[in-house]
């Protein structure tokens, strides 16, 4: 029998219609198409992934960011610089997705001159002191400690180069149900005092004691993220850590938070003097523009006239948290946005909660989607200890002791709904 032979026309068709299959299969099945090398994902169960991909440089050293995911269409990118919070994504009530929260979208955002200046702490971890403390001084076994002047006249979140200036080394973490990132850093003693930085008066010793401390991030497929935040000490030291993310829950850059709706679990606050540091009295909230015991919209009273909001101009104080019933985490507050339908509920162990209306952004900083953020375009709803407690003796105690462990937790749960709880 004769050989069969195949024309070069034929050879020509037969290559073309190989080519056609193998590009089919590889749009089909796009995991098999090797991803970029600065840009890896990992599958979990039921939807959950994370992404690492890179943010930038800094001096040098690489920043990475790291993007967890659900099958809800939630998804949160966190920063190794500064633990940050870069972007944080969910849908409203149409499922339409957007960035609710305040950041830039390159490294260089959070390095330029306008934002060293004004430092919001956009989406940051705070720490070691999360808040303000008197005068940048206080009392810990005899001994007075003094830490930089950053609040003129007081020291404010860790200082010039707190937390939310450091590197973090990131651990990406499996769980049945979750999908998590750790970010841990070593704070050595003497932190908290930046000697070449401008400090009046000069400070002389920063925080005592070295630091292990470690933040996990997890979340779930019913969209809550959760903080979990441990550390322990060599010495006895004051710890304070939380996280500064500023909300909009309409979409960053949609302009003010003045018309979303807030509830606090809280019957009191701890009112302020002229430089936002506590007096030391825990006033009821009851008939004052502090009662958010109730939804209220939040321009509704934020320029009333009233001493406290004139000294913060608007909120910028802690409220009380209403002791917890059972041990574990509590509601501390709800924040609804009517527009969108969005809802977050914050749950945490802390006694306490920051509500800082963004009083003090004044345009000279342009987000993520190139808006300028002006007075009251995010807010913040810090959980923590209260401010200045190392010199209060009636707050709850931030002192950490060698051999005892910091264990906080706190869950950011976003959900959405027709009209307010």
């Amino acid at each position: 029998m004769a050989a069969f032979r195949l024309s070069p026309r034929h050879l020509r068709v037969a290559f073309c219609a190989a080519l056609v299959v193998l590009i089919a299969a590889l749009v089909a099945a796009p995991s098999l198409v090797a991803k970029p090398a600065h840009e890896h994902g990992k599958s979990h169960s039921g939807g959950l992934t994370i992404t690492k991909s890179s943010f930038g440089t800094l001096e040098g050293a690489g920043v990475d960011r790291y993007t967890l995911a659900n099958a809800r269409g939630m998804s949160v990118s966190i920063l190794t610089y500064g633990g940050i919070i870069q972007s944080l994504s969910v849908p409203d009530r149409r499922g339409h997705v957007d960035n609710v929260t305040l950041g830039f979208g390159t490294i260089d955002g959070y390095t330029n001159a306008a934002y060293v200046k004004s430092n919001p702490y956009f989406g940051a971890s705070i720490g070691r002191y999360g808040n303000r403390i008197a005068k940048g001084r206080f009392p810990l076994d005899g001994v007075t400690y003094s830490l930089d002047i950053n609040n003129d006249p007081n020291s404010l979140h860790g200082g010039f180069k707190g937390f939310d200036k450091q590197m973090w080394v990131a651990q990406e973490v499996q769980r049945s149900g979750t999908v998590g990132l750790r970010l841990s850093r070593t704070s050595v003693a003497g932190e908290g005092c930046t000697l070449s930085m401008p400090s009046t008066p000069p400070c002389t010793t920063g925080y005592p004691g070295n630091l292990q401390v470690s933040v996990l991030f997890t979340l779930d497929n019913s969209s809550r993220l959760r903080f979990d935040y441990t550390a322990t000490t060599d010495k006895a030291t004051v710890v304070n850590l939380t996280n500064h993310s500023y909300w909009n829950l309409a979409g960053e850059g949609s302009g003010t938070i003045y018309d979303h709706q807030l509830q606090l679990n809280a019957d009191k606050f701890t009112p302020v003097d002229s430089t936002l540091i506590p007096t030391g009295k825990i006033l009821s909230v009851a008939g004052t523009p502090f009662d958010f015991t109730r939804f209220h919209a939040i321009g509704e009273r934020i320029r009333n006239n009233n001493q406290q909001l004139v000294y913060g101009r608007g909120y910028d104080h802690n409220f009380v948290l209403n002791p917890s019933r059972h041990p574990g985490l509590d509601v501390a507050a709800r924040l609804f946005d009517p527009s969108s339908g969005r809802l977050l509920t914050i749950s945490t162990t802390e006694p306490g909660i920051q509500f800082y209306s963004g009083n003090f952004l004044d345009g000279t900083l342009y987000g993520t989607r190139g808006r300028q953020y002006r007075q009251g375009d995010g807010l913040a709803l810090e959980t923590q200890h209260f401010p200045d407690s190392p010199n209060h003796t009636n707050f709850p105690s931030t002192v950490l002791r060698p051999g005892q462990t910091y264990q906080t937790s706190t869950v950011y749960a976003f959900s959405t709904s027709g009209h307010k709880k």
